[in-house]
């Protein structure tokens, strides 16, 4: 996908096996990006969890001989542990520049071009843009010509494989960053509509302490208003059944669906983040990333 533009097919025959060549090529290219990137996750997840039960050995929070396996159950700190966002962002940033400052370093001395220009060349590449101003392998002969041009596959390739985990993780924190930024201007700017909507909304509900809180009312009163609905509003008392399954027709739905699922045995555990974020958990790579790290716009 980086599509230099240097070697382009001439003849109807070669686009049309481009064409189809393309579909298939572009998709298990894709498919092979994912699956570096949910290994590449794993491994920096194996790696931070090891350092971070060594940092909770260290402090005394875990036994000395403590191991891997159905004793991790019993401590509070590991269960569920997943490394953070910002962690792998910062290791695959480093890892990218570094991959980049070498392979530029290549090219300025094969290739004749400035420092500046490679490191243009490989962000260019590395990222699939592929603008075609600067292109490697161009020359008709180079010395240890076939060395260079392996050197030249390796960074390619394990450079747009850095980049596409490293887009990733940058698009995890823009949602992150966004969902922050909507749950902060979450009717903050008129109050008293989000107070008159939180109690149009669940006026018909019976809430604990509602006997408490209107005891001063008296039961002979409850047909002296001027409509049903006020009558209903003023009194925490007595509901009807219909006026029950009208106003709580998700919490009743939500049961029924969750009876259904015990007694067929198979429970869905339903990520309780993913449901209360603005965006949803996505597909593919965001999905991956969403499941493999952790979700850390709740603390910001």
């Amino acid at each position: 996908t980086a599509g230099f533009g240097m070697t382009t097919p001439a003849t109807v025959a070669g686009k049309v096996f481009l064409i189809v060549y393309g579909l298939f090529g572009c998709a298990g290219t894709i498919l092979f990006f994912n699956l570096f990137l949910e290994r590449i996750i794993s491994l920096l997840a194996f790696i931070m969890k090891a350092c971070h039960e060594r940092q909770l050995r260290r402090s005394g929070l875990l036994p000395p001989n403590f191991r891997r396996g159905p004793a991790m159950s019993g401590v509070g700190s590991l269960v569920g542990w997943k490394p953070s966002v910002y962690h792998v962002l910062l290791i695959l940033g480093i890892f990218a520049i570094t991959l980049s400052c070498c392979a530029s370093a290549m090219y300025t001395a094969v290739e004749g071009w400035n420092y500046v220009d490679s490191l243009y060349y490989c962000f260019v590449t590395f990222s699939t843009i592929g603008f075609g101003d600067l292109v490697s392998s161009q020359n008709a002969a180079y010395q240890n010509q076939g060395l260079y041009r392996f050197g030249n596959f390796v960074f390619i390739f394990m450079g747009v494989c850095c980049i596409y985990s490293l887009f990733n993780v940058i698009s995890i924190v823009i949602k992150q960053v966004l969902n922050w930024v909507l749950k902060k201007f979450e009717c903050r700017c008129c109050p008293k509509c989000h107070k008159s909507s939180t109690r149009l909304s669940r006026r018909n509900a019976i809430t604990p302490g509602a006997r408490l809180r209107r005891q001063n009312i008296s039961v002979d009163t409850d047909g002296q208003y001027d409509s049903d609905t006020e009558g209903r509003r003023l009194s925490g008392e007595m509901i009807s059944m219909r006026e029950l399954t009208a106003s709580n027709k998700v919490s009743l739905a939500i049961l029924q669906k969750q009876l259904s699922e015990t007694a067929n045995g198979y429970p869905r555990n339903v990520c309780i983040n993913t449901r209360q974020n603005g965006f949803s958990a996505g597909v593919g790579a965001l999905a991956i990333m969403n499941n493999r790290l952790a979700e850390t716009s709740d603390s910001r």
